[in-house]
């Protein structure tokens, strides 16, 4: 009779056991044929981009997991800005709260301590304005000393800051899923079992307690920030000395763009705007056939870095200064004016089209392209493509690669083509709201418009403008959208056709994060580690300011002769060997130095004004970066699992008791 009543006693532990446990696993149990079934049964990876650490001279910036391990909070949606936590958790946070929540994190020690985590929700579409930025961005490097103007009074400066905890920006389609999970966790209450996320975003400076950029380096836990700049020549220059060449006027924009969250820094507004009216500009440009006879020779450069130093128009400045081969037939000496494309994609307002122009000073040069720039308007006539000159009260230029220039040389020329007057209209700079959906094509092709013909006139310097020339020189609207498309969105994004025929992106989703430079710069042509965004700018150039080669012949690297450049050469089938002068030029810190396999930072030097002031960036080398959630039992949970497992021990052990008295009972009877 004990022996009978064991089993049905075992069956109904173990039953009971089941039950406990299943609701820890999710999904359909007929699915789970295999362990990594199981896995995805019961982990959710969360689709999300990092916040990541970054360091400088004086210390740290952006997130990380605070040890060497795993993060393991339950997910806790704040609803009111004055929310508390009771426990550590895993923050669900609303866009519109974040700017609020991060500054109160700053300021009040005892939530920072209970924050393990947090977690963004990506819909803005309600938001009027976001920006992570400071109100007046890179001040250390403006040359004038009023710094108390906001040029953006939007910002909050929240990514200036040091965070020991990850932090993360779900995809929408993400934020919808933890936001039912943090809803099942609130009503549960946490009784039975909770909803956890699990962060994986453990920097190795962390590890290696290298706290700044100098012993990172030292230590090789980090990599400076850097990337490739391009300049292209209008028409191609040619070998003659420099004393015979004719002055320059360049024309400058920004490639690159900042975000609290590294992988989506789409910069529409700024500054890829004024990085697409460039390009469209060259591409109208270069139609004419006689510009050769004008008296000024136009160069073109794309400055990446600018977001973290103006590492690319400063590292340009110091090559002219060493004569490298990366700048070679220009020195600084030949540049005349100076005329940057700022942020052109909001310049249509209450159907008008107007832009400012910001000067560098009061100058016979400055006057000289701002004529140029009225001039070009007047020509456009019924376009109605208006430029006025910037507010007087401003304290200067608006934060801008120009400010390179003019700290290396205070009597430079120069000005600031932007869409603002005292503050700017981009609401969310640096941020990751600004999207195509924060700009317009029509503004950005009258940029492209007025930038075109005014370059046309300044270059005949004192000589006759062609009206009829002058009146041929037309934009392609139609690239303009279709640059949008390219350097903006994931759809068609880098596999847009333009960009096909030049290269072979590595992720057709474009990000004008500057990246890192891993090692001593290579070739002026091909250097090996240019992203997506750098090969395509410099394709883009050498093909619309090329002439072809006597022999034009295909290729898939470099031409044979040395004024030759091969474009599209990566694309399968190869490309075709033209005349231009288009170079790569290292972007990185002046205060850096590739040498004996490593990175060394430099005393400042008096010869770079900005030096002193550089902070010097650098990024965080990781393994891997993850986040997913998944279902824990609770603490009573778990107690009654374990209960139920010493039931069923006890059970066995008595089982077996009995079941040795019953065997050994009939044996003897035998």
């Amino acid at each position: 009779m004990a022996a009978g009543s064991a089993a049905p006693l075992l069956a109904a532990v173990a039953c009971t056991v089941l039950v406990l446990l299943a609701p820890a696993v999710s999904g359909d149990a007929a699915t789970l044929e295999s362990v990594p079934d199981l896995v995805k049964a019961m982990y959710v990876n969360i689709e999300s981009f990092p916040c990541v650490r970054l360091l400088n001279l004086s210390g740290e910036i952006g997130c990380s997991n605070p040890g060497h391990g795993l993060v393991i909070a339950p997910i806790v949606r704040f609803k009111n800005s004055d929310d508390q936590l009771a426990q550590p958790s895993a923050v669900l946070l609303p866009l519109d709260q974040m700017p609020a929540f991060f500054l109160r994190v700053s300021n009040e020690p005892e939530l920072y301590h209970k924050v393990a985590g947090v977690l963004v929700e990506s819909n803005g579409d309600k938001l009027l304005e976001l920006s992570p930025d400071r109100k007046f961005p890179q001040e250390d490097f403006a040359p004038y000393s009023n710094v108390s103007h906001d040029w953006n009074p939007a910002g909050s400066g929240i990514m200036w800051n040091r965070y020991d905890f990850p932090v993360f920006l779900l995809s929408e389609e993400s934020t919808q899923t933890l936001r039912k999970i943090a809803d099942k966790n609130e009503k549960s209450n946490n009784l039975y079992q909770a909803n956890v996320a699990e962060f994986d975003l453990v920097m190795q400076t962390t590890k290696a307690e290298t706290n700044g950029s100098e012993s990172c380096l030292k230590e090789q836990s980090c990599l400076p920030l850097g990337g490739q700049s391009v300049w292209a020549s209008l028409p191609p220059m040619s070998n003659a000395s420099a004393e015979h060449q004719k002055p320059i006027i360049m024309v400058v924009a920004s490639q690159d763009s900042a975000s609290f969250f590294r992988d989506r820094s789409l910069g529409a507004a700024s500054p890829i705007s004024g990085l697409i009216a460039l390009l469209t500009a060259v591409d109208a440009l270069s139609h004419l056939h006689d510009l050769g006879k004008l008296k000024k020779q136009l160069v073109f450069a794309a400055f990446d870095g600018e977001a973290w130093g103006y590492l690319g128009s400063r590292k340009f400045l110091q090559e002219l200064d060493e004569g490298d081969d990366s700048v070679n037939g220009i020195n600084s000496s030949m540049i005349e004016q100076v005329l940057e494309i700022g942020s052109v994609g909001k310049g249509i307002r209450h159907g008008d089209t107007l832009f400012y122009a910001h000067a560098s000073r009061n100058s016979s040069i400055s006057k000289k392209i701002l004529d140029g720039l009225q001039s070009g308007s007047d020509s456009l006539g019924s376009d109605n493509v208006k430029v006025k000159p910037a507010a007087s009260s401003n304290p200067g230029v608006p934060p801008s690669s120009l400010m390179s220039f003019m700290r290396k040389n205070t009597s430079t020329s120069g000005v600031v083509l932007e869409d603002f007057d005292s503050q700017f209209s981009n609401r969310f700079y640096h941020s990751h709201l600004d999207s195509p959906a924060n700009i317009n094509s029509s503004s950005i092709a009258a940029a492209a418009a007025l930038v075109a013909r005014s370059l046309y006139i300044l270059a005949t310097g004192d000589m006759t403008v062609d009206l009829m020339t002058l009146n041929t020189i037309k934009v392609n609207v139609t690239l303009v959208e279709e640059l949008i498309g390219c350097l903006l969105t994931c759809d068609p994004g880098l596999s847009c056709g333009i960009a096909k025929s030049f290269i072979s992106p590595s992720n057709a989703c474009p990000s004008h994060y500057v990246g890192v430079f891993q090692d001593s710069p290579s070739s002026t042509q091909s250097p090996i580690y240019a992203d997506d965004t750098s090969r395509f700018i410099w394709n883009f150039l050498a093909d619309r300011t090329s002439t072809l080669a006597v022999n034009a012949s295909s290729c898939t690297g470099k031409c044979n002769n040395e004024s030759e450049v091969c474009v599209g050469g990566e694309v399968e089938g190869g490309g075709l060997c033209v005349v231009s002068t288009t170079r790569y030029v290292p972007a990185y810190s002046t205060r850096l130095k590739f040498e004996d396999n490593a990175w060394h930072i430099l005393p400042a030097n008096s010869s770079d004004p900005m030096g002193a002031v550089d902070p010097v960036w650098t990024e965080s080398y990781w393994n891997t970066i993850g986040l997913r959630v998944y279902a824990v039992q609770s603490t009573t949970s778990d107690r009654l699992i374990l209960l139920a497992g010493l039931a069923v021990t006890a059970a066995s052990y008595l089982g077996v008791i009995v079941g040795r008295a019953y065997i050994s009972k009939i044996t003897k009877r035998d």
